[in-house]
């Protein structure tokens, strides 16, 4: 009896220390961030910073040379439409230069007249057309012609529409020009009788900036003032050019951090067609392009050229199964995330598709439910023993 209780207990040494040897070396479960794949809103945004700018804008520029009197004007104060912002006193024109603009007026006459009868051609070639397409028309509705001849009659008359209203635009255009030439000079003759040119605002709104308010001399079509209404302002956004092709009109634009509590909502109406360089703070040349917003509630207390970040929202989608940014990692040419089955880990291929830098779209792969490892470390391997933390 001695002797088989003296082996059992050296047995049972042996199985505790077997048993503290495999606990020892056993790997313990490695603790992780454990989230749900779900389904609900994902919003894909582009983001950028950008500022503010006055609408409809209007430099007041010198229409000739001369003398400009000093100006009166504080950047802010209100203009009424009519009143006078600027006085110019014109320099006295050379002989030279009289001849330079009477041969100006001359020549704008001429491309005036030619204009009014190139419009007058076009207003006699569409009443031509619009007489052959009613012609057309009441055949066709009587079976004389085929629809492919009453269409070509149609395109006729659109045509000759489109010319006629181009025509009247060039003889419009031409009249302004004779127009500008004489006011040329007008204000010679006013320079040598020593009165001053006024210009006048064209509309209400506030003097936005003033490149240079001291009395001096310049050119003509220097700027003076720039005037516009600063209760309707448009947002300007540069982006890369790799972003800005992902950007449509219409698309609807966040503005937050300008100063308020709340964000304003904004619609892009035009991105730009023409990019530009940029130098970057690192030293970079990047190609961006500018995209405008227009503002669709009141800008409180914005002004022009106020910063604000934009958001421009480029994909919508209410019921997209999602996971965090940080569960995916490539594994060969494909997407993966590490997902918990029987405690271990598992690696499960999946088919991404929008994304934003918080929660990418599960397209093929996940099911709604399924425990995924958010930012898997280097220790998370195939059927690893983990325990949420």
């Amino acid at each position: 009896m001695k002797n088989v209780k003296k082996k059992l207990l050296m047995g049972l040494a042996v199985l505790g220390l077997a048993a503290l040897i495999v606990w020892f070396w056993v790997p313990r479960p490695l603790p992780v961030d454990l989230v749900q794949a779900q389904k609900g809103p994902l919003t894909v945004t582009v983001d950028e910073q950008g500022r503010t700018r006055a609408r409809d804008r209007y430099v007041i520029a010198a229409p000739v040379a001369g003398r400009v009197m000093r100006l009166d004007w504080q950047e802010g104060d209100q203009v009424k439409a009519g009143q006078v912002v600027a006085r110019v006193f014109p320099s006295p024109l050379d002989p030279r230069e009289l001849a330079e603009i009477n041969a100006r007026i001359q020549m704008t006459q001429a491309l005036q007249q030619a204009a009014e009868e190139r419009a007058a051609e076009a207003r006699a070639v569409h009443e031509q057309a619009r007489r052959e397409r009613d012609r057309y028309e009441r055949l066709f509705k009587t079976g004389g012609i085929s629809k492919q001849a009453f269409e070509q009659a149609e395109k006729g008359e659109i045509t000759s529409a489109r010319e006629l209203e181009a025509a009247k635009s060039r003889a419009m255009a031409a009249v302004y020009e004779v127009k500008m030439a004489r006011a040329r000079l007008l204000a010679s003759d006013k320079g040598r009788d020593g009165a001053f040119l006024v210009l006048r605002s064209p509309v209400n709104g506030r003097v936005l900036k003033i490149p240079e308010k001291s009395e001096r001399v310049v050119s003509a079509g220097t700027p003076l003032l720039v005037l516009g209404d600063a209760t309707r302002l448009e947002v300007v956004i540069d982006l890369l050019s790799s972003e800005a092709v992902k950007v449509r009109p219409g698309m609807a634009v966040r503005l937050e951090n300008w100063g308020g509590a709340r964000e304003l909502a904004a619609r892009v109406r035009t991105v730009e067609s023409q990019g530009f360089t940029k130098v970057s703070a690192l030293g970079i040349e990047e190609q961006r392009v500018y995209v405008v917003a227009d503002l669709l509630e009141p800008p409180g207390p914005l002004g022009d050229d106020y910063r604000v970040e934009a958001r421009i929202v480029i994909w919508q989608g209410q019921n997209v199964l999602t996971v965090p940014s940080g569960a995916l990692f490539r594994s060969g040419g494909d997407w993966a995330v590490f997902i918990q089955r029987d405690r271990r880990a598992r690696k499960q291929t999946v088919e991404v598709g929008q994304r934003n830098p918080r929660e990418v779209e599960i397209a093929k792969g996940l099911q709604e439910g399924d425990w995924v490892i958010s930012h898997p470390t280097n220790q998370i391997e195939e059927g690893v023993r983990i325990k949420k933390k």
